[in-house]
């Protein structure tokens, strides 16, 4: 199986003689912690062999019951935030055609969002599509109680039982929820939906390959079994080799480590490809709610090039030197089209004829690159052969595993999220929750 390739080239030279060894050594003796679990946050590590650890029988039960969702509904409303879509809708939007909601003879449902933002248009014109629709819900939540989920599910609950009554409703929701407790286990088992667990020992932004993403990736027709080969040998990989030189993801923990000590506060992740647009949203919130805390962290940012070289651009070469960008590079597209010739060549391009759309992309890419490294911006390439179930499976896992060492050499714990209760307590205590009232009163008047 070929590996994702990483090139640390074109950063280097930005760093003194010698950070990037201390670096590796700081990162290397994070690798053994992290597998004995005797780091911080080590009641959530149940990601680390998860790949190795899922079953075939769970595998299986998830492809049926995917089967029956897709073969009865037009339409599957997926209804969770931050990790409790962010990773489905990554892999789903990186492997579906551009524009799947346009072809005509499409066999699998539509995957739509909802409580991922409390957008009162947004959430009304969801209301309005599904009238017309069959439709199912895989609903996401450990607890059952987060705002945003929890407010969309209300909704949307209300709504499938009006359509098909509460029995036949009850047998189109899937809740993706804790083992044994929370408001929506409790709800799930009343009504009878069919349930899948999230592992309580692996956080949200860690869950992509429990079901809380393999459904909602089944449901929309693509193979989960070769995900999770790509996950399981990168598991592997990453967990036989220790040492930078042979263990991608502890290089890459190291070159970001060294640039941040740098003053390199900002890590811009580049993509060339408008179908890794939420695999970009994926990583942000992996990297955001891992090692932001404690006054530290890379703050994770985003491009999509060329389209954002027309916006951002000007700012990533001539700008702050605070950031560095680590690009996503993909091979082989699966398709393949070429620029016509003009009779007239009014627009100059015919210089351009007969290549295909990716070799241009592919010098675009090369050009910024040397572009932004003369303008001061420390660049990692990051590589895969194409966008497919296995490549992606060894990005997430490779991406998680970096992050966990990542912050760790950084002394965080990069497995809890306490900066993301802050707006939570605000917001009950302004809505007039019970038991906030004095929370409340306090914030109306710093409103004032």
């Amino acid at each position: 199986m070929e590996f994702l390739k990483l090139d640390i080239s074109k950063a280097i030279s930005f760093l003194p003689t010698g950070s990037l060894k201390s670096f590796e050594k700081k990162v290397e003796k994070q690798h053994p912690i992290l597998l004995s679990g005797n780091g911080k946050g080590n009641d959530f590590l149940g990601w680390v062999r998860l790949p190795s650890g899922s079953t075939p029988e769970l595998v299986q039960q998830i492809r049926e019951d995917a089967d029956r969702m897709a073969n009865s509904s037009q339409l599957l409303i997926v209804i969770g935030i931050g990790g409790s879509y962010l990773g489905a809708r990554a892999i789903i939007e990186a492997l579906n055609h551009p524009f799947n909601q346009l072809l005509p003879n499409r066999k699998k449902p539509i995957i739509l969002y909802a409580g991922e933002n409390l957008g009162e248009d947004y959430h009304v014109g969801l209301m309005d599509i599904l009238d017309n629709y069959d439709y199912s819900i895989a609903v996401i939540s450990k607890s059952g109680t987060t705002t945003e989920p929890a407010v969309a599910f209300r909704i949307l609950k209300a709504h499938i039982e009006k359509k098909y009554g509460r029995r036949q409703a009850a047998r189109r929701i899937i809740a993706i929820t804790d083992a044994s407790r929370g408001a929506l286990k409790v709800l799930a088992n009343e009504e009878g939906y069919s349930t899948y667990v999230i592992p309580d020992d692996v956080g949200g932004r860690y869950s992509v390959l429990t079901p809380v993403g393999l459904i909602p990736i089944a449901a929309a027709g693509f193979d989960i079994e070769k995900l999770m080969h790509g996950a399981r040998e990168m598991e592997e990989f990453c967990i036989e080799n220790s040492s930078a030189k042979n263990n991608p993801a502890i290089l890459y923990s190291a070159i970001r480590n060294a640039l941040y000590n740098q003053g390199k506060v900002v890590e811009l992740l580049v993509n060339y490809q408008p179908n890794l647009y939420y695999f970009t949203e994926w990583w942000k919130q992996l990297y955001g709610e891992s090692e932001g805390k404690e006054n530290k962290g890379i703050f994770p940012a985003g491009a999509g090039f060329t389209t954002d070289l027309h916006s951002l651009g000007q700012f990533i070469q001539d700008g702050s030197r605070m950031l560095f960008e680590t690009t996503l590079s993909v091979e082989n597209p699966k398709n393949e089209l070429r620029v016509p010739s003009d009779d007239k060549d009014l627009d100059g391009l015919n210089f351009l004829a007969g290549k295909r759309i990716s070799e241009i992309n592919r010098m675009a890419e090369l050009g910024t690159l040397l572009a932004h490294i003369d303008g001061g911006v420390p660049n990692i390439n990051i590589s895969i052969s194409s966008v497919n179930e296995e490549n992606l499976g060894q990005l997430i896992y490779f991406f998680e595993f970096a992050c966990s060492l990542s912050g760790y050499t950084l002394g965080v714990n990069p497995f809890d999220q306490p900066g993301v209760e802050a707006y939570k307590k605000n917001m009950f205590a302004l809505l007039n929750k019970p038991g906030f009232e004095k929370e409340g009163e306090a914030l109306r008047k710093k409103l004032e």
